[in-house]
């Protein structure tokens, strides 16, 4: 199936007329997608791919509203870009290409025993998303509301404008731990720099990430050549390194509600 938009990658690229190719993508992204796309130019060194980075409820504003230039939007959670298709927006429906997973991180805190740091710790300061538009600050708060925590920390905690402002607040000391991304979390800066723990992913609802392109990139050769790319060998190894779980390959884990404490967690 990637034969005849491949040749005619190549045969742009030849004419030195390859297409430009601008990308939304969901901020906890950040390292994977720039390796995906360093993968991607290895093989095809003459296009051109220029990834924004940032919260994916921005982004969906901005493409919904149109006033966004962009051929691809990778999005944290798929019900943006299930609104971009249903709103006639794209050329396709969403594609899952990835789950996402949170999980506690601190450089000056054992984080190794769960969410009960954050009650040993009633002054340190809490990173994560903001809610309001971003999913993993969701997902934190849906996390923390499950553990019953919620009322307790949320005079600790400070919002970065999208993960990856979260995560920096984290390295910078202005908070002392954040509820982050997994993929960002997985970054040798941040491995090398502190200690995290895992969440439960039943303790919230589940990061499902899509991916759509846009209307204006329907004759696009290289959007269209790049979509199929994540979903290759070389991208899903990528994928995985950060901690992102591919669909085929997860089983989802729900927990009953009724029946499971969340002491379970502590």
């Amino acid at each position: 199936m990637r034969i005849i938009p491949t040749i005619l990658l190549l045969i742009l690229c030849i004419t030195g007329h390859a297409q430009r190719v601008r990308i939304a993508a969901a901020a906890d992204l950040r390292f994977a997608m720039d390796e995906i796309v360093a993968a991607y130019k290895s093989e095809h060194p003459n296009v051109n791919l220029e990834v924004i980075y940032g919260s994916s409820g921005n982004a969906y504003t901005q493409i919904s509203n149109g006033g966004a230039p962009y051929d691809i939007y990778f999005s944290a959670d798929i019900s943006y870009p299930q609104r971009l298709y249903e709103a006639g927006l794209t050329v396709h429906e969403p594609t899952l290409y990835a789950i996402g997973r949170i999980a506690l991180w601190s450089s000056s805190i054992d984080v190794s025993k769960g969410f009960s740091v954050l009650s040993e710790n009633s002054r340190a300061r809490i990173a994560i998303a903001n809610p309001s538009h971003a999913p993993y600050g969701e997902r934190a708060v849906e996390a923390l509301t499950y553990m019953g925590l919620y009322d307790k920390v949320k005079s600790q905690l400070i919002y970065g404008e999208n993960i990856s402002q979260a995560a920096q607040f984290c390295l910078t000391g202005n908070a002392q731990i954040g509820i982050l991304a997994l993929a960002l979390v997985m970054s040798p800066n941040m491995q090398t720099k502190g200690n995290y723990y895992l969440i439960d992913d039943g303790t919230h609802n589940s990061l499902q990430q899509g991916f759509v392109i846009l209307n204006r990139a329907k004759d696009n050769a290289l959007a269209h050549d790049f979509a199929r790319y994540i979903s290759s060998p070389p991208a899903i190894t990528i994928l995985e390194k950060y901690g992102f779980e591919l669909p085929e390959r997860t089983t989802r884990r729900y927990i009953n509600r009724e029946k499971r404490s969340s002491d379970d967690f502590m």
